[in-house]
């Protein structure tokens, strides 16, 4: 029986840049991305890829990858993933359900699917039960700029390259507004408060977003949880809302689901395959559409698109419009004219490039 040989982490910093060289309305803040690899090795030698959340949380992610959990899988039989999976989350409930150690769990189990598909010859897709579509529509999904000439300029960028849904981080009317005006009547837009607003600013905003016809309106209120207080709102100003990014589990989700329209679950966050796909089979049993929140562009990326390759549930993928320095992959499936070509190799597809790894790895 297979069992788990060795856990590795490696830590990655990419800088990237974000299409604006012009006067801002503030000093720009994100420059680069923290990555957290996983690599797991099992006994009969095949090497599986995962990535868990790092954003700012690298250190402790990592730490709880090999404090925690190590200790625990060295040596454990692999065949049974969601079997370990349940395991895990018992045994470590203590160290808190939601957050680090889920994120930590994610990367660990993503590494095993990519095994198990690896050992199997078959693309993740597959192995999870069929290979349904070979490309998905992609969004540009841009950094908050703060200003509305910023991102006039780079709705503008990201329409000229092809896309048709445009998703901005904005929290003021202003450059909202303006990322209508760069994108015109015909192509969806979004934007991601990222809890910002208070209630009576969400109230006072909701009627605006509306008029601006918004596609959806992504995670308004703080905190990201009071889901009754989210379905309230959207059902009062006939604003779609998104929302999951957040959430750690499938249990988790049972809040987030009636709430919203669109449900974003997470592969780094909420933890792992098996997690992401009870979700999709809960929201379709209600009739919504999951839009998976994915800005990564390590083994995060490829396990989305082959989620995507095999639930037909999910709509479009959330792609990081950045300029990035270097990919921690080989062959990277990125957007064309907003769509991306899911690759069909056994595993993930990911396929680890030493090269940027030693350029770019912390430590």
């Amino acid at each position: 029986m297979t069992t788990i040989a060795r856990i590795d982490t490696i830590r990655l910093d990419i800088p990237f840049g974000d299409h604006y060289d012009g006067p801002r309305a503030k000093p720009r803040g994100w420059t680069q991305r923290d990555v957290l690899l996983v690599r797991v090795e099992t006994g009969d030698g095949i090497v599986g890829w995962g990535e868990a959340f790092a954003y700012a949380c690298a250190t402790v992610t990592e730490a709880a990858i090999r404090d925690m959990f190590a200790p625990r899988l060295i040596g454990q039989a692999c065949h049974d993933i969601a079997a370990l999976s349940r395991e895990m989350q018992r045994q470590l409930h203590i160290q808190g359900r939601y957050g680090i150690t889920i994120f930590a769990w994610s990367g660990i189990e993503m590494a095993l699917w990519d095994a198990a598909a690896k050992r199997t010859g078959v693309s993740l897709a597959t192995l999870l039960g069929g290979r349904r579509r070979g490309s998905v529509p992609a969004y540009a999904s841009l950094v908050r700029y703060g200003g509305a000439r910023e991102v006039r300029d780079v709705c503008a960028k990201a329409i000229a390259d092809g896309y048709r849904d445009v998703k901005l981080h904005e929290i003021a009317y202003e450059p909202i507004a303006a990322g209508r005006e760069a994108v015109g009547p015909d192509v969806r837009l979004t934007t991601d408060v990222n809890c910002n607003w208070s209630l009576e600013e969400t109230e006072a905003m909701l009627p605006r977003m509306k008029a601006l016809d918004l596609y959806w309106v992504e995670e308004p209120i703080w905190p990201p949880e009071d889901f009754e207080t989210l379905a309230r709102l959207e059902e009062q100003f006939g604003v779609a809302l998104a929302a999951g990014e957040n959430a750690c589990t499938a249990f988790q989700f049972q809040g987030v689901i009636p709430a919203v329209t669109f449900v974003q679950p997470s592969v780094t966050k909420i933890g792992g395959i098996l997690e992401f796909m009870k979700v999709v089979d809960a929201t379709r049993l209600v009739g919504k559409q999951v839009m998976p929140h994915s800005p990564y562009f390590g083994p995060g990326w490829w396990a989305t698109l082959q989620l995507a390759a095999h639930a037909p549930e999910i709509g479009l993928i959330e792609y990081l419009y950045i300029e990035s320095e270097g990919q921690v992959g080989k062959h990277i499936p990125l957007p064309k004219k907003g769509m991306i070509q899911i690759p069909d190799t056994p595993g993930l597809g990911f396929e680890p490039d030493f090269d940027a790894i030693d350029r770019f790895r912390v430590g």
